[in-house]
């Protein structure tokens, strides 16, 4: 009995993914729990497991944009007759059925085609591209052509329903006089980047972290005893072991802080303060893709050796493109360390729904009087970005009091 792969939605307001590419080809055996097809969201780039077993019967989807709940290929029993899979359905436009045969891109372009043609023919007078959500209405095949053309689809104007673009709008603003078409970049020229999916989810939540009220406090800490503490951590580490870093002995100061300080392990959500019995902490990773941040699930719970494992497993699935969507979810506050850069101190933008967001700095010998005497200290500023709506001055005055403690003298938050 064959079953119906359909597009998962693998997150919240997740609507809709991007199939990149197919990892097994129609014919392959497939087993439960095996990597069939990567799909890019808002967020990441991952690879969906199969949910069942069998024989990839039919890929009905090749690549492009695919609601949830869309069919997308079909897995049954081999040699099992296959009745056509639904494929994306453009708004306002009828289906042609599909054809039986070979599935190379040519069929698939003339299958396209014939979707297109009912809205196609009828002459139509060109509309600006609609949007939806920040995304160009169009066809998967002007998508592809476009692409492949280096077309930008927002400087194309669409003759399908509501001004979608098909693939003839593609092919007659190649055919168009130079003057028609957009001009070629000259030296003098900017040279411009559309964002990709990852960086306009990255500019929709940094919009919505600046409509929060927000306020910062600083403070600095004395590491001396945190540096003497990663150091002997490196000494005990055994070879193949994860060799633990301030940035994993900052995780832990702030987890077990945030245990205290319950107010500040929140999310402010719906005119309401949700406080969370464990600390997930969010760690900042600058990748070529953007900003992101994976989660350290109950770090509280950790030892060094444990968190510095899982810091350095996240981050180097971050910069390979390899997380999944639960990696990224569920984070109850968030540590953005640019000390590596050598930057002194800055002010780190809140991760909504989280109410709190901690910048961290590079460590410096400053001249600090102890007692009356002058002595050179390694010091680390920390900026503590927080909700006004949910936390009140002296409570974070206290959680970061709390922090620079635990990083002071390393022992009590162990």
């Amino acid at each position: 009995m064959s079953s119906q792969v359909t597009l998962p939605r693998l997150g919240q307001g997740m609507e809709s993914g991007t199939i990149v590419r197919w990892l097994k080809a129609e014919g392959d055996t497939v087993e439960k729990g095996e990597p069939l097809y990567e799909l890019d969201t808002e967020k990441v780039t991952q690879e969906v497991e199969a949910d069942a077993s069998g024989v990839l019967l039919k890929i009905a989807v090749q690549e492009g944009e695919v609601p949830v709940g869309q069919t997308i290929a079909v897995i049954g029993e081999e040699g099992e007759e296959v009745a056509d899979a639904p494929e994306p359905k453009a708004e306002g436009v009828d289906e042609a059925p599909e054809e039986e045969g070979s599935r190379a891109p040519a069929r698939d372009e003339e299958r396209e085609r014939a979707r297109e043609a009912p809205a196609a023919a009828e002459p139509a007078e060109p509309q600006p591209a609609t949007t939806t959500d920040g995304r160009v209405k169009a066809s998967p095949l002007a998508r592809r052509i476009a692409r492949e053309k280096g077309l930008e689809l927002a400087e194309i104007h669409g003759t399908g329903p509501e001004g979608r673009i098909v693939a003839e709008d593609v092919e007659r603003a190649l055919a168009a006089p130079a003057p028609a078409r957009a001009p070629a970049a000259a030296p003098a020229e900017p040279e411009i980047t559309q964002l990709t999916t990852l960086r306009k989810t990255i500019a929709r939540r940094l919009t919505e972290a600046w409509e929060a009220p927000v306020f910062q406090i600083t403070m600095s800490a004395d590491m001396a005893r945190a540096q003497e503490l990663r150091e002997r951590l490196v000494e005990l580490t055994r070879e193949g072991e994860t060799k633990p870093t301030i940035s994993d002995v900052l995780t832990k100061a702030c987890a077990a802080a945030l245990l205290r300080h319950r107010e500040v392990n929140a999310h402010f959500v719906d005119q309401a303060v949700q406080r969370f019995p464990t600390a997930d902490v969010g760690i900042a990773v600058a990748t070529d893709r953007g900003l992101i941040v994976p989660v350290i699930r109950g770090a509280d719970r950790l030892t060094l050796a444990e968190i510095a494992a899982a810091r350095a497993d996240l981050v180097s699935r971050a910069r390979e493109g390899k997380l999944q969507q639960a990696d990224l979810e569920g984070g109850t506050f968030t540590v953005s360390n640019l000390g590596m850069y050598g930057v002194d101190q800055f002010i780190a933008v809140l991760n909504p729904p989280q109410v709190a967001i901690l910048a961290v700095g590079a460590i410096e010998e400053k001249p600090v009087v102890v007692d009356g005497d002058l002595e050179i200290t390694p010091l680390m500023s920390l900026t503590l970005t927080c909700d006004h709506r949910a936390i009140d001055g002296s409570v974070a005055a206290e959680f970061l009091g709390t922090v620079r403690a635990f990083l002071e003298e390393p022992g009590l938050a162990l």
